[in-house]
């Protein structure tokens, strides 16, 4: 398999997660002298587990093109990790519901659907982190073959996440809502580049030169 068919189905996938998030996001039911705004209001929890999974699933297309931009090839077991980690990311959109449902109560309902939507990206970090391995142990897939203490950095850099999800997911059997803004925090800390892996300078490549003002 091509590296740009791989590219073009998990595109897909991720494209298909995406969009079923709004899907949730309903017109309210407004009762007898209930006012629009109020009943609109009474949604927030919709929007806020809404924008918390766009930005998540938004930042895994971002570094999954990041990796692939820097692979040459495609081999057995990067289809197998790819594949593990659209299992994770394409069943978002299930508890992001779950906590849309209960994010606006207290109690059990509210940490059971927090841990269940932490723990699904725990199992998404951990699938990508594992992706991000693979990819990065050899150069056999890579264009160069980055230093090792290049690669060590990177590999720290991408799998803060596994430790934050961890996080999250042992704080939601305490707060459901701060739980849920660790993951938000934890998708804008993705939009920045932290899969990019600089590669090593081939032999009697120069560094480039800025020509003289």
């Amino acid at each position: 398999m091509t590296k740009t068919r791989l590219e073009a189905f998990s595109d897909g996938v991720l494209a298909i997660a995406i969009t079923l998030l709004v899907i949730e996001i309903r017109p309210p039911e407004i009762h007898k002298g209930e006012r629009l705004a109020h009943a609109l209001w009474a949604q927030w929890p919709s929007y806020v587990a809404y924008l918390v999974s766009f930005l998540t699933i938004g930042v895994i297309w971002l570094n999954h093109h990041r990796i692939f931009d820097q692979v040459a090839r495609v081999d057995g077991p990067l289809l197998v990790l790819n594949l593990n980690l659209l299992l994770w990311t394409a069943l978002i959109p299930f508890p992001t519901a779950v906590v849309a449902e209960h994010l606006g109560g207290a109690g059990e309902a509210a940490r059971t659907a927090s841990a269940l939507y932490c723990g699904v990206l725990l199992l998404m970090s951990l699938s990508f982190g594992a992706l991000f391995a693979w990819v990065t142990h050899t150069d056999r897939l890579l264009h160069r073959l980055p230093p090792p203490a290049v690669v060590r950095a990177a590999r720290l850099r991408f799998m803060f996440g596994l430790a934050v999800y961890a996080a999250a997911f042992a704080l939601s059997l305490m707060s459901a809502p701060l739980a849920l803004a660790l993951c938000g925090l934890m998708a804008l800390y993705y939009a920045f580049d932290q899969a990019s892996v600089p590669a090593e300078r081939e032999s009697g490549e120069q560094r480039p030169t800025v020509p003289p003002a």
